[in-house]
């Protein structure tokens, strides 16, 4: 898609996280705190296969590659699927970057919404000078040591939940989709570490 293109679903999704967040906790109980870009965005104008995008929530953990419960029900209410979007869902109790989301910028957040002056930043294609310093290569193993730990411990919550729920009635695909979710972001990173 062409740059203009791609910014306009940016800042489509950040007027929609702005709008998620006054809605009822009873109805959407998931919180989005923040959004963040990520890849193609913050570099030069050019044609985009998809925003790259990382959303933080107010939950202890969430494993490279998954999903929090409520993360369908957020997304489809913010019309997330029909958007050229990579969504990436991450802690906002830790780092948000990693080796796939490199350096990224914060678009929006709940205490302080729209950055204006990073949307036309991104418009003009001179995002680069906002993003963070790269990570050192210590830093970077370190990140990529605890994601791991942390995607195998989901790995293996996940393999527990499938092993119990397998033979009982009920839809599996909630239950063997996390596992899929959990295992692929594992393999992902063990991929890059390796």
């Amino acid at each position: 898609m062409n740059w203009t293109r791609a910014v306009h679903h940016l800042e489509t999704l950040a007027a929609t996280c702005a709008d998620m967040a006054t809605r009822p906790v009873a109805i959407f109980p998931l919180r989005v705190g923040a959004l963040w870009v990520a890849g193609a965005l913050l570099g030069d104008r050019r044609e985009v296969e998809a925003v790259t995008v990382a959303l933080t929530v107010d939950a202890p953990e969430v494993p490279w590659l998954t999903e929090p419960q409520g993360a369908k029900h957020w997304a489809a209410a913010a019309r997330v699927p029909q958007m050229p979007v990579e969504v990436h869902w991450r802690s906002a109790h830790s780092p948000v970057w990693n080796h796939r989301l490199e350096r990224p910028v914060l678009v929006w957040s709940v205490e302080d919404g729209v950055d204006a002056d990073v949307l036309a930043a991104i418009t003009r294609g001179e995002a680069e000078a906002l993003r963070p310093a790269a990570p050192t290569s210590e830093e970077l193993r370190t990140r990529l040591a605890d994601e791991l730990a942390l995607s195998l411990r989901a790995v293996r919550d996940r393999t527990g939940e499938y092993a119990e729920r397998r033979w009982k009635p009920g839809k599996l695909e909630p239950v063997s989709d996390a596992l899929w979710q959990a295992s692929t972001g594992y393999l992902d990173l063990l991929d890059v570490i390796k």
